[in-house]
């Protein structure tokens, strides 16, 4: 594929495996002291990927939330916080979403050939529009963020986002926090789905770190 962004997956679920439950409301799976290490995380990448569907459901911002890390950035040259990336097949974006509205960063959205020019047409200059092919290819946007200088790239999600770089064996790094409850609804999104995974029983992660936060555990897997 040639050059491209160290991955970082990060990612937050159940102990049996679950993103949220079947309600309307947000499932809250980790605390404060999770959300500041995920926000420290954020300040130390160039850009942050979150699938379309993410967008439509949560709505998130995207940003670093802390001035000092903010400032940090700053003084780096950097902007406050990475560039914000999403895909997206059916071109399906809100531009009144908060991922186009929030941050004075880059927003690019990696879109399937068919979906470019609504995409173009609605977004207008809110942010880069790229065709990703059809259906958008991970290896030819790694490759474009690679040509735009970003080096780290977190990919926050969801499901199935996740489940693509994990099957395509391009993630180097996964932090996953598990939360101490189960949701058992097979209606409810997962952290992946099924498929052929390179790393599978037969070849493993390696386990670089474990840390505690009240109730909630970080595992910090090694994937390259």
């Amino acid at each position: 594929m040639g050059e491209r962004p160290y991955v970082l997956l990060s990612c937050a679920m159940s102990v049996d495996g679950y993103l949220d439950d079947g309600t309307p409301d947000r499932l809250l799976l980790s605390n404060d002291e999770d959300f500041d290490r995920v926000d420290a995380v954020r300040a130390g990448c160039d850009a942050i990927l979150v699938g379309a569907a993410t967008i439509r459901r949560d709505d998130p911002r995207l940003l670093v939330r802390s001035p000092i890390r903010q400032r940090e950035r700053v003084a780096r040259g950097l902007p406050p916080s990475p560039a914000k990336v999403t895909l997206s097949t059916s071109g399906e974006l809100d531009p009144a979403s908060r991922f186009f509205t929030t941050g004075e960063t880059a927003k690019i959205v990696y879109a399937a050939s068919a979906a470019v020019d609504g995409l173009v047409s609605r977004l207008g200059e809110s942010c880069t529009v790229v065709d990703a092919g059809d259906p958008p290819a991970l290896g030819r946007v790694l490759s474009d963020l690679a040509g735009r200088g970003v080096g780290r790239l977190m990919v926050e999600g969801g499901g199935s986002v996740h489940t693509q770089f994990l099957l395509g064996g391009l993630a180097d790094e996964l932090h996953l926090v598990v939360a101490p409850f189960f949701v058992g609804d097979p209606a409810a999104p997962r952290f992946v789905r099924g498929g052929a995974f390179p790393r599978s029983s037969r070849r493993p992660m390696r386990l670089a770190d474990v840390r505690r936060m009240g109730d909630v555990v970080l595992l910090r897997y090694l994937l390259s």
